[in-house]
């Protein structure tokens, strides 16, 4: 059996600069990753074979359109070939939340098959199909703290920001990336600021908040609560939301963090965590 973890994914900035004529949007933005997130297992079988487990397989259904069973298709197609496979996504985060669920889901898929059929995972075919399969996928797949541009498929990593401790909140709502953007007011309000990967976070911003506030008000809620807690140095949202996030300099400041979420918003899902 192969185990593979797919981390969430953090938006420390996300800066929108236009729409461009192939639908997508030209982006900006820092990508980082957090040590814990959704974890995929696979074993050879007599037949393919695909279940969803966890605290969020609701939100999902294995027999639908799913990034994971996608991610294998097309790697048998355009990589390698695969023998039949029984696949379990263990669903730990929540479904549409801005950390990039069901990209880690497919670029956890990609690597582990890649692992399976002897692949190196710096294969150009492996990113080539990561950037076929949406614009988060090959940024989960490198899985390390990275500026990205165009998509989000150009990537340039950078050091610096492993360890720092992090709480990560969703209201336990929902948020479609379309109609996000769909509400952006398309307005370049400039590029990401220069400087070292901290710098950059701080100094830059979230263009989608607004129009992700649009649609769920609630994630203005969560961004005031964690701007409240004791110790937190950058509270933002990330992607299109609805999970927004808090990042600490000490651990005790997270874990206190943490504890005063989850004592006064029970509804909310929260994880203390760091980043990787």
């Amino acid at each position: 059996m192969i185990v593979e973890p797919a981390p969430a994914k953090l938006n420390l900035a996300l800066h929108v600069r236009r729409r461009r004529e192939d639908g997508y949007h030209e982006l900006e933005t820092l990508f980082a990753f957090v040590a814990d997130g959704d974890v995929l297992s696979l074993a050879e079988a007599e037949c393919d074979r695909f279940e969803i487990v966890g605290p969020f397989a609701g939100g999902l259904t294995p027999d639908g359109d799913n990034l994971v069973t996608r991610a294998r298709d097309a790697f048998a197609r355009d990589v390698a070939a695969l023998p039949p496979l029984a696949i379990t996504l263990d669903k730990r985060l929540p479904v549409a939340s801005g950390i990039g669920g069901g990209s880690a889901d497919a670029a956890a898929m990609l690597r582990a098959a890649a692992r399976l059929a002897d692949v190196v995972t710096d294969d150009p075919r492996l990113m080539a199909v990561a950037a076929a399969l949406g614009s988060d996928v090959p940024a989960c797949l490198l899985g390390r703290t990275a500026f990205g541009a165009g998509r989000g498929e150009d990537l340039r990593v950078v050091e610096g920001l492993a360890g720092r401790p992090v709480v990560l909140v969703n209201p336990n709502v929902a948020v479609p990336t379309a109609p996000v953007f769909g509400r952006w007011d398309g307005v370049d309000r400039g590029p990401l600021p220069g400087g070292d990967a901290w710098s950059v976070a701080t100094l830059g911003r979230n263009d989608l908040f607004v129009p992700a506030k649009l649609i769920a008000p609630v994630i203005g809620e969560v961004v005031d609560a964690l701007d409240r807690l004791d110790g937190a140095v950058l509270v933002r949202m990330s992607g299109s939301g609805a999970t927004c996030f808090a990042v600490f300099n000490d651990p005790d400041a997270c874990r206190a963090g943490a504890y005063a979420i989850r004592a006064a918003y029970p509804a909310w899902w929260c994880l203390e965590t760091a980043l990787v």
